[in-house]
């Protein structure tokens, strides 16, 4: 076999692969359009961290948000509430007064999570954060493939 031969080999395709907006943004539509991950009631009224001063404009932030958190479950398994909180949370007090970080809103990251695990995507671990089940890797890495196809 020559050099160029196996670089040219077949190899599956993951989430680490393809850009995270484009990843995200499939994921998202995939969950909009499957009949096990609901919208909760309160998803137009919530804000998302107390930073913030209005709730959110579009009305499939609550599916990108979901997209997202199953992406960094993927990419980093152990990953709890806590993280996803520090991930997602921004500046205080823009304006004159001095500035300070505030973590997102526990409860908008915990009811993704409860969906996503009810949806077999992922686990908890026994010492504390989540994982994805192998089901859900492969759901992930599927969406990824058909992205990368995608754009080529």
């Amino acid at each position: 076999m020559s050099e160029e031969e196996v670089l040219e080999e077949p190899r599956g395709i993951c989430v680490r692969d393809v850009a995270s907006k484009d990843f995200i943004a499939a994921y998202a539509e995939h969950l909009k359009n499957s009949d096990k991950f609901e919208l909760p009631v309160w998803a137009d009224v919530v804000k998302t961290g107390v930073f913030k001063e209005l709730a959110p404009y579009g009305e499939d932030w609550y599916y990108i948000r979901a997209a997202s958190i199953a992406r960094k479950v993927y990419l980093r398994p152990g990953t709890g509430t806590g993280a996803l909180q520090k991930w997602y949370g921004g500046t205080y007090r823009k304006g004159a007064r001095t500035e300070h970080f505030r973590k997102a809103s526990a409860g908008v990251i915990r009811s993704v999570l409860i969906q996503l695990e009810e949806m077999k995507v992922i686990e908890k671990l026994p010492g504390g954060g989540r994982r994805m089940t192998r089901v859900g890797q492969q759901d992930l890495d599927r969406i990824a493939g058909t992205v990368m196809h995608a754009d080529d």
